[in-house]
């Protein structure tokens, strides 16, 4: 079999914190499908592959083909995780990995509007149905495009743009992705060197807010503690900030039994404890791989063990998830 053409970042080192491999996992993020082919390289019995894009199905079809019995691809969400496992007659899973936000192979298609630097329809929609990001900001009002860049993308001059997008848009609907680059360059000062696209932050929030991929993220979070088996092990890699603080909360809060003070949770009563840490701190990717790899820079990998606690709905907003309903923006 040939390697996958999108390379998954921080591979080895998740390899190696949730190693013996063995087991059914699910890899909710499947993508071109460069972790799941790894924990199967690495012992898993069988990995069950999850992703909301239609073109990720083809990379699916080719694994379950090469490693027969040991694969299976389905198309969904983070929230239908735990339908999708019983579905496959698994209730207890060995492990879970998730990769959250958008794959390489979606930013380097044009057609696919995800990225600034790639002239093509303003979309960003990875389940590729539904609004899409042209419809957002051709018809969102003016204070719920500003609170979409603030919020989901920390662009502290996402007024000036939100008034820049509303008044470009009164004189011909934005439909492309440089369209709305120009638009959002000329609100920033030019970088310097070194220094990020002018439009970076207001792509990255409004690609979050058309896949609500924060409150995907609470879902997968939540489906996670209620399938896999006790001392059963969960891996997820973020890359941006807002997505990072909402995993580390997850798993401090349920390595908390409730007798001691946490700020994100009310203290109670002594209750079993649901995750143990096995990161304390996020693991980055080393020289070596952001040089091969430069997605793999701001990418950070936690992963935690199942314990006896009973699972808990998971609430987005507790986790720090802007408090912003994004399906205002539409309503």
């Amino acid at each position: 079999m040939s390697a996958p053409a999108h390379v998954p970042v921080l591979l080895a080192p998740l390899l190696a914190q949730v190693a013996p491999v063995g087991g059914v996992w699910l890899d909710g993020t499947f993508g071109a499908g460069g972790y799941s082919a790894g924990l199967i390289a690495a012992g898993a019995e069988h990995v069950i592959g999850v992703d909301r894009d239609p073109d990720a199905q083809a990379a699916g079809d080719a694994l379950a083909a090469a490693r027969p019995g040991k694969f299976t691809f389905v198309a969904g969400e983070f929230g239908e995780l735990a339908d999708i496992a019983a579905a496959q007659g698994h209730s207890a899973l060995a492990g879970i990995v998730l990769d959250i936000g958008v794959s390489s192979m979606q930013i380097d298609q044009a057609a696919r509007g995800f990225s600034f630097a790639k002239p093509g329809p303003l979309d960003m929609r990875m389940a590729q149905s539904g609004p899409s990001a042209a419809d957002v900001v051709n018809t969102a009002p003016e204070a719920a495009l500003a609170d979409i860049l603030f919020q989901f993308g920390e662009e502290r001059a996402s007024r000036r743009i939100a008034r820049a997008i509303v008044e470009a848009r009164a004189l011909a609907p934005i439909t492309t992705t440089e369209a709305l680059a120009e638009i959002v360059s000329k609100c920033l000062p030019r970088p310097k060197k070194g220094q990020i696209h002018p439009a970076t932050r207001s792509f990255q929030a409004l690609r979050i807010a058309v896949n609500d991929e924060l409150g995907q993220l609470a879902k997968g979070l939540e489906a996670a503690e209620s399938i896999l088996a006790p001392g059963g092990l969960l891996a997820v890699v973020t890359f941006h900030s807002l997505e990072d603080r909402m995993v580390k909360r997850f798993m401090a809060g349920g390595a908390d039994d409730g007798t001691r003070v946490n700020r994100y949770a009310p203290a109670g009563q002594h209750t079993a404890l649901r995750w143990d840490r096995v990161t304390r701190k996020a693991i980055t990717a080393d020289e070596d791989e952001c040089a091969a790899n430069p997605r793999a820079r701001s990418a950070r990998l936690r992963v935690a063990r199942r314990l006896e606690g009973d699972a808990r709905p998971v609430d987005a907003r507790v986790l720090g998830a802007p408090r912003f309903d994004v399906g205002g923006i539409w309503a």
